[in-house]
């Protein structure tokens, strides 16, 4: 009688996905003198932990991402590579160790513009080919991928200073991992940028429907224009939804708890016969239930199911005949160790576009 309680752990990670998701890690990638003295990574929870012995612009970059945007992060956790002085700036160590780490937003303040693709391509390929579902900020990068937020802003003023692109990506890392998914960052306001370069309406919706994260200046505070990642080409498989950062993230978590609860508590540890796969629907729609009721999904548009389309094409590659089972009877169907499940979910969006017509 134990098995069900299956459906209480995913009702339970339904019922605390927002202030499981208002807390998100930054990563961040530093180059520092002090390299070779540092234990990587140094992993933080809040600025009083950051080091002394690091730069003071590194310093700075940490404290940029803890302030984060509705929350701060939950953690920033930084890997300390050699300065590119000491020659090319090499990210193979920082790589390596990311790719088994938790953490939702990568920031490399001090990458180069040669160095961008390449740290995008290994974002991309975290998200594609390992089910790592993370998210990169990078300066100037056209990535037409929902893993990579293009950041595009220069010149940005805080006081006395001015801050270039790369220099300010780890603070929209941690707005974006700080905000929890009720909201999106659209029109999120960094109340320490005194201005930013103006642009025409014509020329913030070009960029934005070209993929970029801008910030502009209302006339009266510096804002995030459109809470966009650099997602532009859009397919069957990825619509125009992938391009919101707020719905990406609502369909990470999604990815990870069911993901994580199936590895802990299913995978290896259960028969594979028909009533176990009810089951383990039956908590996932209890999960996607509880998403709805937190106000993250659509309600009523979001289910899964056993795949019997899936069934068919598995045993028919396995040289069976199929023709006289009817559904029922492919759903029951024998899978060895395979599991085929369907389904739909629809994230919701925060208001953003508003029209109103007023007649007098």
């Amino acid at each position: 009688m134990g098995l069900p309680s299956i459906e209480i752990i995913f009702k339970t990670l339904g019922i605390t996905a927002i202030r499981r998701s208002s807390r998100g890690i930054v990563a961040l990638i530093l180059e520092d003198a002090t390299h070779a003295s540092v234990t990587n990574p140094i992993v933080m929870r809040g600025v009083n932990d950051i080091p002394k012995t690091l730069s003071a612009d590194n310093q700075e970059q940490i404290e940029f991402a803890f302030r984060g945007g509705v929350n701060p992060p939950k953690k920033v956790m930084a890997y300390v590579i050699a300065p590119a002085g000491e020659g090319a700036a090499d990210y193979g160590d920082a790589q390596d160790y990311l790719e088994t780490a938790q953490w939702d937003y990568l920031a490399v303040p001090q990458i180069t513009a040669g160095k961008v693709n390449a740290m995008a391509t290994w974002v991309k390929g975290l998200r594609d080919n390992k089910a790592r579902k993370v998210k990169a900020v990078l300066p100037n990068c056209t990535g037409d991928h929902e893993g990579i937020i293009n950041f595009t802003t220069d010149n940005i003023v805080v006081g006395t200073k001015l801050y270039n692109t790369a220099q300010y990506c780890a603070r929209i890392a941690g707005i974006l991992a700080g905000n929890p998914l009720t909201i999106s960052s659209t029109f999120q306001v960094l109340p320490e940028v005194d201005d930013v370069p103006h642009l025409t309406r014509a020329e913030f919706d070009t960029a934005i429907d070209a993929g970029e994260l801008v910030l502009m200046h209302d006339g009266e505070k510096v804002k995030i224009a459109r809470g966009v990642n650099s997602l532009t080409s859009f397919t069957a498989d990825k619509g125009a939804e992938f391009s919101k950062i707020k719905l990406v993230d609502i369909m990470d978590l999604i990815h990870r708890d069911i993901t994580r609860t199936a590895e802990d508590y299913y995978i290896g540890k259960m028969p594979n016969d028909y009533n176990h796969k009810i089951l383990l629907v039956t908590a996932i729609n209890a999960y996607l239930e509880a998403l709805e009721n937190e106000g993250l999904l659509d309600r009523g548009k979001n289910w899964v199911d056993v795949d019997a389309e899936a069934h068919r094409l598995y045993l028919e590659g396995r040289g069976l005949d199929t023709e006289g089972l009817n559904e029922q009877q492919l759903r029951q169907a024998n899978t060895g160790a395979h599991v085929f499940l369907t389904g739909n979910a629809k994230p919701l969006d925060a208001m953003e576009d508003f029209k109103i017509t007023i007649f007098i």
